[in-house]
This record gives structure tokens, C-alpha cells and sequence, in this order.
């Protein structure tokens, strides 16, 4: 699974990594080292004009698309939070147990597969924590590993995104939409299986468009770009204990540290 992320870049930096064409930040996100469930993130998605789509609520959204782009897709970066909030869910509540959905599924679900065949979006990342278990018999904590490419740039999370729609307030309010994210699982490979068997799917640079374009709809095409050989090439390496804790939050989190001793106390894995 995916239960934290570091996700540090300026909204500057990533309008330029991902060749964004609009802007949809209106207040830009602090650098955060332990990105949790809840949280607000960046997200990058490709959004069709609001004339060009289709008059039900769901998607109409409030959003002034200059006439001139016609019926062309625009790349977009925008705040989500994070845990999916299927439109049909009475209680927003139930996004902070839907924060990953398994590649294996994402297309068959109830609460995915909508979003998967038309919502699909980039959840920009520096690396991911994961916790592996202390040996049999010992009474360590779990480590924690920080998960990241080797020149420490920039992973492209596969994710969905979904907009629940907030009944009580009126059809003009912008707040009346929620914007959500879940983050695309897979298995891990054995150099990475061995801290945990799952982990984020990464979408290789080459395939970011095709991920994004909202015209591709069809179940087989967009599941080949959830190819495992994205997730090769990253590298591992034991972290502080303190980021067990939400509360904790800094460049230092990401910084390599010595692994827990057997025996030693310590947080568990929050």
C-alpha cells in the first residue's frame, strides 16, 4: 500500500515538470515531508472545456475555460484531497479509508472504476515511506524506509480523482465541490518486496499523456500503462522513526538514518 508520501516541490516546479497549460491553484501547498491520508496534494489531470462536457451535475463544475480552446483537452494542476470520495457516498468520511486502489481491481470496483475509465490524474511525488517488519521474536518498531528514484527526482504516482458533490449548499458555491484522490497500488519488486509488498504505481514520463487523455476510455488500453516495469529502478533506505508521527514534518524525514537496533523501543508504525 501507499500510507505516506514526501511531496515537496513548489507548485512553480511542477507547473514546469509536467508541462502544465492551467493553472488551477489558488492557494499553493507547503512543502510536506509526510503526506497522510486527508491531506491536501497536487494532482495533475487533463480537464475537457466545461461547453464540451456533458450537462449532468456531476460535471458541471464552475470553471471559466477561455472560449479559445475549444474542445482541446488542458493539462491541469490542481489541490485534491487525498482519500477518494465516490460521488454516490453520503459521508465524505469514508475517503480516509479509500486512499489506494489496487491496479489488480481499480477498473471493476464500484467506487474506482468510474473514475478510472474517465478521472485519471498524476499525483506528483519525491518518494513514498514504507514500514518493514522488526525479524521473528525481536521487539523492535517497524522501519520505516523512504522509496525514491536515485537522482531523488521527481515520480509520477498513478492516481484517480472524483468530485462529490455537497447537496446542502447551493448549485453556484465552488466549496459545493469536493475534489478527491486515491493512489494506484501494485506488487512490489522482490528488492522492494521486501520492506512491503505493495507500493504506488508509477507512470513512466513517456506514457503521461495517454494516462491523462480523458478521451481514452477503453478498459484494456488504459490498463496496459499500468506496466510493473515503471516501478523498477528506485532505491530504499532506512529512515528516523519520527515519521511515524503525522505531527512531524521537515527535509530531515527523508534523510537517511541508522535502521532500529532489535530490541530497542520506539513509535509503531502510525
Amino acid at each position: 500500500m501507499c500510507g505516506r508520501y514526501a511531496s515537496a516541490r513548489s507548485r512553480i516546479e511542477l507547473l514546469e515538470e509536467f508541462s502544465v497549460e492551467r493553472d488551477r491553484v489558488d492557494e499553493p501547498l507547503n512543502p510536506d515531508f509526510n503526506v497522510a491520508p486527508t491531506k491536501p496534494v497536487y494532482a495533475v489531470m487533463t480537464r475537457t472545456p466545461r461547453a464540451q462536457r456533458s450537462s449532468s451535475p456531476q460535471h458541471a463544475q464552475l470553471e471559466s475555460v477561455p472560449r479559445h480552446n475549444g474542445s482541446v483537452p488542458v493539462r491541469e494542476l490542481r489541490v485534491v484531497r487525498w482519500g477518494l470520495v465516490p460521488s454516490w457516498a453520503k459521508d465524505v468520511a469514508i475517503g480516509s479509508r479509500m486512499i489506494n486502489a489496487r491496479a489488480e481491481t481499480v477498473n471493476e470496483k464500484p467506487a474506482f472504476r468510474n473514475a478510472f475509465a474517465r478521472r485519471r490524474c498524476l499525483m506528483p511525488a519525491d518518494g513514498y515511506y514504507e514500514w518493514q517488519r522488526p525479524p521473528a521474536g525481536t521487539k523492535a518498531p517497524k522501519q520505516p524506509y523512504f522509496i525514491c528514484r536515485p537522482d531523488h527526482g521527481v515520480l509520477a504516482f498513478a492516481g484517480i480523482y472524483e468530485l462529490w458533490r455537497d447537496r446542502s449548499m447551493p448549485d453556484d458555491d465552488p466549496a459545493a465541490w469536493l475534489w478527491t484522490a486515491a493512489v494506484i497500488t501494485t506488487t512490489a519488486p522482490d528488492e522492494l518486496g521486501e520492506i512491503h509488498d505493495r507500493m504506488p504505481m508509477v507512470i513512466d514520463r513517456a506514457s503521461w499523456g495517454d494516462w491523462l487523455d480523458p478521451a481514452n476510455t477503453d478498459a484494456a488500453d488504459v490498463r496496459a500503462l499500468l506496466a510493473p516495469a515503471a516501478t523498477h529502478g528506485l532505491i530504499s533506505y532506512p529512515v528516523s522513526l519520527a515519521v511515524n508521527a503525522v505531527r512531524n514534518n521537515g527535509p530531515e524525514l527523508v534523510k537517511e538514518a541508522e535502521p532500529v537496533s532489535p530490541g530497542s523501543g520506539g513509535w509503531s508504525d502510525a
